[in-house]
């Protein structure tokens, strides 16, 4: 099944032999960008969930259950890998100094909320900012998550309460909200 999606392609615009439709590649970057994954590095990281996705068919692996969430979860993974790999040599303060280049003046208390909430997810451990974006901002049910991380739906949920109070913490303490 996985040969023939990629063979067809997926959905309206889609590329034929490309295994992600346009939909799933910008949950990929949304995935990836909120992971920390600087703008440049973007593309590189879909290519990278496309690269894994035409492995498991070459290895005439079947098509994950559901090839967005699974896309989402590799794309995670990939972001957690790029982040602890950069965590040692990037410093917040250059990150900080690149997202007020692009800040707008009518949205400062917007720009001021996403500095701060940027922040507190860099500060969480890597499992609770997985599950964190993955639920919040790749929009994928519990469910999905402790399936495709292979973790009990009790573990995910115990892990987004967690990471919650912290950044909840954090924004009072920081007195953003």
């Amino acid at each position: 099944m996985l040969r023939r999606m990629i063979r067809r392609g997926q959905g309206d615009g889609a590329v034929p032999g490309d295994p992600l439709d346009v939909a799933q590649e910008r949950r990929v970057r949304a995935v990836l960008a909120l992971g920390g994954v600087p703008q440049a590095d973007l593309l590189d990281g879909v290519q990278q969930v496309r690269l894994r996705l035409l492995e498991r068919a070459a290895k005439g692996q079947e098509a994950p259950r559901d090839v967005s969430a699974w896309a989402a979860v590799v794309a995670s993974n990939l972001a957690m890998d790029w982040h602890r790999a950069r965590r040692r040599q990037e410093r917040l303060g250059e990150r900080l100094a690149s997202l007020r280049q692009h800040e707008h003046p009518s949205g400062e208390d917007t720009s001021v909320l996403s500095l701060a909430v940027a922040q507190g997810l860099d500060d969480l451990p890597d499992a609770q900012r997985q599950v964190v974006v993955l639920r919040f901002f790749a929009d994928l049910p519990v469910a999905s998550i402790a399936r495709e991380l292979d973790v009990p739906e009790g573990t995910v949920k115990s892990r987004l309460h967690t990471a919650v109070r912290a950044l909840r913490a954090r924004l009072h303490e920081d007195e953003v909200v």
